[in-house]
């Protein structure tokens, strides 16, 4: 849970200086750390799914081609259950309580705590680095790193709108985060390990890490939530094609 901690971690760094710094982050700031934390999500995305591929030219093509399935029947899937609607439900709900906030007029606490805890459990990005922090034993929780810097960001922002309730939502996200890294590492980790499937969810995990920082710099618009699927569907196409 190393990455989750971490999570925790920036939020509450985040509150922190929030206390001293009261003037928000200028435009040129915030377009850099935009910048800087794409780069990283960019590099460890792709990264995940280079090492996750392996083997002879027709292997790998094999793998890639199963990819590439998986995120196409996954969307499908995804879509049909409404998870990115449901995800944006909780974003449209969350900006609306941000809009109604005014600065120097804090809010209740509880308001502070229902908009940052569906913002930052609900991000897609929250959910992939649980999981890869679940499967690798907490050896792959740079996507958590990440995220616990944007939520810090975040975090600065809102707080001068909620006050310290803010605060309050490091508890839904390490039990949250946390649950789904330890069932990943107890549960689902070693029957993928002993059927050799760990691989496939990391290469369909890693792009879709990749794609967080496509949607972070606006270069394209992705419903993420609804491609989560992937991460089941991989493994069961690798394993039904042996």
């Amino acid at each position: 849970m190393i990455g989750t901690l971490l999570n925790v971690t920036g939020i509450l760094v985040g509150g922190v200086l929030s206390l001293f710094r009261h003037k928000p982050l200028s435009p040129v700031t915030e377009s850099y750390f935009k910048v800087l934390l794409s780069v990283f999500t960019v590099f460890y995305g792709l990264r995940l799914t280079w090492l996750s591929i392996s083997g002879s030219f027709w292997e790998i093509l094999k793998q890639c081609f199963i990819v590439v399935l998986a995120l196409m029947v996954g969307r499908l899937l995804g879509h049909a259950l409404g998870l990115q609607k449901m995800s944006n439900r909780l974003g449209q709900r969350a900006r609306r309580r941000i809009a109604e906030a005014k600065p120097g007029n804090q809010t209740a606490p509880g308001e502070g705590f229902k908009t940052c805890a569906a913002l930052f459990c609900a991000a897609p990005l929250g959910i992939l680095g649980s999981v890869q922090e679940g499967l690798s034993h907490s050896e792959y929780f740079y996507p958590l790193v990440i995220k616990a810097l944007i939520d810090g960001l975040a975090t600065m922002g809102f707080f001068s709108l909620f006050g310290w309730g803010v605060l309050l939502s490091t508890v839904p996200v390490l039990t949250f985060q946390g649950t789904l890294t330890l069932t990943c590492a107890r549960f689902i980790e070693p029957f993928l390990a002993s059927h050799h499937l760990v691989d496939s969810v990391n290469a369909v995990g890693g792009l879709l890490v990749f794609c967080v920082a496509l949607v972070m710099l606006g270069l394209k618009r992705i419903p993420l939530a609804d491609y989560l699927p992937s991460l089941l569907i991989c493994p069961l196409i690798t394993w039904l094609w042996p």
